[in-house]
């Protein structure tokens, strides 16, 4: 235990950096020295057999001249066999071949067998080809590595022969074993030296180190008034007067720090927003006055209450706010039996350590139940009228687009299509109207203006509204009418506003060649009944409860990227229960929907007699 405690400090750590730096260099120098020597050895030795074999080439171009002119062939071998053997080479085997490749003589007296036999290595072909550069490495049958030259042998302009000198390589790489010898001997020396050195400096450095250790323990304890010893004036000794100041400004720092801690507290108890902190377990360890009263909470708080229950949090918000990541979210108060709850907004804010983590989370309590009153008014208002105004919009678009690629060149066309756009721009000031007075139909205060309607024609002016769509997306729209209904007592622009929400959907969400179909008739209870049918993509049943809800999407992409806002369905239902009639839904995915709602006729008759 004490050798592996003995490797985990400073010292230790120190040796082994100053003997990997030596071994490193060491190896990086050794590396380097070692190849270049070897590449210096190795050219110098290739450089020797070329010149050797230029010579010889050289030589034996005239006797191959001497045999050409006359001379007996049997000389001439001769003359070739003596030149070779007095051009001694160590452990290596010089051939004299003639044009053909055959071997006229050779160095090596074991070899004589060989004699007149050819020499096929590429090296040779190369030099018979002419090409004086011809050099490769081969192993021989003794398993030692030899260095091949050739050269060509010129007479005449023409190539008469070849020499060919293979040399094995042993004394090279003897030479280099034994500098590698020196290299590692002269590695170990300086490894050794300086594992001595490392301990010596590397306690110079440790030793004030574990002084300055044992002074921060006593500073941890509480004791201030020790000075730490001042060895020098280098790193360490600027190191120990730092600590001395450091310690003596920690000192006035906690003195403040009280200072501050009864300012603090005394600000967070005359705040007009709650706070309460929590600790990093998320018990509660502070709430202001303010805090309590909105939360109603007892005083003195008690133990080991959680942040999470006491600002009633569950699922998600308790999830985020143990993981650090919760920013604020909204609190519904009840102040008082029988009164709207208080909108509180609580904004979570993590308190960090400087070494990193969290140590608890601070939670600001506004009340902010005025303000979301105002907001909630104005989205409500801005989302109506955006909604409602897309549609006439994009049919005076439409059919300004229709005039504009020439449908003006047709008078009766051009007069129509300008009624219907003067037609919708008059309902868009009237939907701008019915929106204001959608906000009174909530309070009751809107009255419907009821005038005798032709079903008929009602359904057929919203067909036609949507005409230029429907023949975009080459969809199929029919009318039916029931036996028994003709007329009926209604507010026709909002009744036209729930047809048009109805058609509207209906055509977002049916594909290309899809059918939409308008019904109207009497329902046994007497009562008129309007259904918009399609053959759409239909919506999931867990939605089909929730759908009238107010800004409620079934997919908040889809619906967002097709002009959706969420509030068509609630409208109409609004519209639908203003006149005292009832809206559902029936629908099934990708098979479509039909959307039916009710009027009361009779009753609307005798309101109007």
């Amino acid at each position: 235990m004490k050798v592996m405690s003995f490797f985990r400090t400073i010292q230790a750590k120190l040796i082994i950096i100053y003997v990997l730096l030596i071994l490193i260099a060491m190896q990086l120098i050794g590396v380097y020295f070692v190849s270049s020597m070897k590449n210096s050895l190795t050219d110098n030795f290739t450089k020797d057999l070329k010149a050797r074999a230029e010579m010889l080439s050289i030589l034996t171009a005239d006797k191959f001249s001497s045999e050409a002119g006359g001379a007996s062939e049997q000389s001439s071998v001769d003359s070739l066999r003596g030149m070779v053997n007095n051009l001694y080479i160590s452990g290596a085997e010089i051939q004299v071949l003639d044009a053909s490749g055959k071997i006229i003589t050779t160095s090596v007296p074991s070899q004589s067998d060989y004699v007149g036999r050819r020499n096929t290595q590429t090296v040779v072909s190369r030099a018979l080809q002419g090409i004086s550069d011809n050099e490769e490495y081969i192993i021989g049958d003794d398993n030692v590595r030899k260095k091949v030259v050739a050269k060509p042998v010129w007479s005449g302009g023409k190539v008469v022969g070849a020499i060919y000198i293979a040399a094995d390589m042993k004394d090279l790489y003897a030479t280099m074993g034994r500098i590698n010898s020196v290299f590692i001997s002269g590695l170990l020396l300086a490894l050794t030296l300086t594992a001595v050195l490392g301990v010596i400096l590397a306690h110079t450095i440790t030793q004030p180190i574990k002084e300055m250790t044992r002074h921060a323990k006593e500073v941890a304890e509480g004791s201030f008034d020790r000075k730490m010893p001042i060895f020098g004036n280098d790193e360490i000794g600027q190191l120990s007067k730092a600590f001395n100041y450091m310690t003596g400004r920690l000192r006035d720092a906690l003195a403040q720090n009280e200072e501050e801690k009864e300012k603090l507290a005394s600000i967070l108890t005359n705040m007009s927003d709650g706070v309460v902190a929590a600790d990093e377990t998320g018990r509660v360890i502070l709430m202001n006055r303010r805090a309590s009263i909105m939360l109603g909470a007892e005083e003195p708080l008690p133990r080991g209450l959680e942040l999470v229950r006491l600002l009633g949090l569950e699922g998600d918000q308790t999830l985020a706010l143990s993981g650090g990541t919760a920013q604020s979210t909204m609190l519904r108060l009840q102040s008082a039996e029988g009164e709207e709850p208080n909108i509180v907004r609580v904004t979570f804010t993590p308190i960090h350590r400087r070494e990193g983590g969290i140590a608890g989370t601070i939670a600001v309590l506004q009340d902010v139940t005025e303000q979301e009153n105002l907001e909630a008014s104005r989205r409500e208002f801005v989302a109506n009228v955006s909604h409602e105004l897309r549609t006439p919009l994009t049919t005076i678009k439409s059919y300004a687009e229709a005039l504009g690629d020439g449908a003006l060149e047709d008078p009766q066309l051009a007069g129509r299509f300008v009624g219907v756009i003067r037609s919708e721009t008059e309902r868009m000031i009237r939907l701008v109207t019915d929106l204001l007075h959608l906000s009174r139909l909530d309070s009751r205060e809107a009255q419907l203006r009821y005038q005798e309607t032709d079903i008929s024609e009602m359904l057929e002016d919203v067909a036609d509204r949507f005409s230029f769509q429907i023949r975009q997306k080459r969809i199929s729209i029919s009318i039916v009418i029931r036996r028994g209904i003709s007329t009926a007592w209604l507010d026709r622009d909002q009744i036209d506003q729930v047809l048009g929400n109805l058609v509207s959907n209906a055509l977002k969400y049916t594909q290309e060649g899809g059918s939409i179909g308008l019904e109207a008739g009497r329902n046994p209870e007497g009562m008129l009944e309007i259904s918009v049918r399609d053959s759409g993509i239909g919506i999931p049943k867990k939605d089909i409860e929730r759908i009238f809800e107010r800004f409620y999407r079934v997919d908040k992409a889809r619906s967002r990227n097709m002009g959706g806002t969420g509030l068509g369905l609630s409208i109409a239902r609004e519209i639908v229960k203003a006149h005292g009639g009832t809206i559902s839904l029936q629908s099934e995915l990708n098979k479509g929907s039909k959307v039916t709602f009710t009027l009361p006729l009779e009753k609307q008759r005798r309101d109007q007699a």
